[in-house]
């Protein structure tokens, strides 16, 4: 039986990058300081090739030890997205894209294009919502796994929908392995990822507190630093155990509105406490930042119906060109791989 694997691009390009950086630009201090030393990346004809170089070998690798028969890799393409236009805001933290990061991303689309893979891109939606998309079209035609560092992605774990998802280091990884082993039972044949920890439906609820579908409403009160989502203003240890009682956040704000008067709010607060263990209420963040809340949720949910520009069958692998694979290796110097 095959295995379908959908890949957030614009994460494992990144990682990629800083994993085959030289030292002098890992602990440079200014990004003048930095581009000093940018003759010193891995390059090919004049073409930088690091990222590139270590994420084809970390794709062929997966293809190999995970046996996966189908492949689709999602790309961003800007960060003016549908998102931006809601909220100016939405990942306005982010520096800009270094140089040789830049031209890599350019080049991988091309080359993963011209070998055959299934390359999506948007310039309306994210990679995330690539993804998403993908999921909810492919997931129920054989087993589906999604790849990425990033958390937004526990959203779309299912029982057909696991998520491979990147940690900082290796033990971390082992770790969550570890501690949740008996659910990998039927998954000993095949080892995971490098750094990357196995999280289905019930590891989300037990290591992240709320089940997969309630990621958005968590982002909702806790926001995201890493998009710039604000979230609620001081509430976050409480967030879980109010989507625990509640299920979304449409429902604690029913629970907040049904109150009629400031007695009914500091009963309620007082059962938040005793039944939910929230020692600190959260009841006048919640109704200060309520339309920040939902602003927040709409902001972390990933779209799951954008159309794609791959059929099922386009994502096999049994498609790829050898020839044309050899040709782009040839073209930026990938002589090992």
């Amino acid at each position: 039986m095959g295995r379908v694997l959908i890949v957030d691009g614009s994460s494992r390009l990144v990682i990629s990058c800083y994993g085959l950086l030289p030292k002098q630009i890992l602990f440079a201090k200014t990004d003048e300081e930095k581009e000093r030393y940018y003759d010193k990346i891995m390059q090919y004809n004049g073409l930088y090739t690091n990222a590139m170089y270590a994420m084809t070998k970390t794709l062929r690798k997966i293809e190999k030890d995970q046996h996966i028969t189908h492949m689709v890799i999602c790309f961003d393409t800007t960060r003016d997205t549908f998102r931006r236009e809601e909220y100016a805001d939405y990942k306005a933290n982010r520096g800009v894209t270094p140089e040789p990061l830049k031209q890599q991303f350019a080049n991988m689309e091309d080359m993963l294009r011209e070998i055959g893979y299934a390359v999506e891109m948007s310039d309306t939606y994210e990679a995330d919502d690539l993804a998403g998309s993908a999921a909810k079209l492919y997931e129920g035609q054989m087993p589906t796994y999604i790849i990425t560092k990033d958390h937004d992605y526990l959203q779309l774990i299912s029982d057909e929908t696991s998520l491979w998802l990147i940690q900082t280091k290796q033990e971390n990884a082992d770790a969550i392995t570890g501690k949740y082993a008996a659910v990998f039972s039927t998954e000993k044949k095949y080892c995971l990822p490098d750094k990357a920890a196995q999280i289905t439906p019930d590891i989300c609820r037990a290591e992240y507190g709320v089940r997969p579908e309630q990621i958005p409403d968590l982002k909702g009160i806790v926001g995201d630093s890493s998009d710039n989502i604000p979230g609620v203003k001081g509430v976050s240890s409480a967030a879980a155990p109010l989507l625990n009682e509640y299920g979304t956040l449409d429902g604690i704000y029913e629970a907040i509105d049904s109150c009629a008067d400031d007695k009914e709010k500091k009963a309620l607060s007082a059962f938040w406490k005793e039944s939910l263990g929230i020692k600190r209420t959260p009841m006048n963040a919640l109704i200060r930042d309520r339309d920040t809340a939902f602003l927040s949720r709409r902001l972390a949910t990933i779209e799951r119906d954008v159309p794609l520009t791959h059929t099922f069958e386009e994502m096999s692998l049994e498609r790829l060109s050898e020839v044309k694979r050899d040709e782009q290796y040839k073209k930026y110097g990938f002589k090992s791989i």
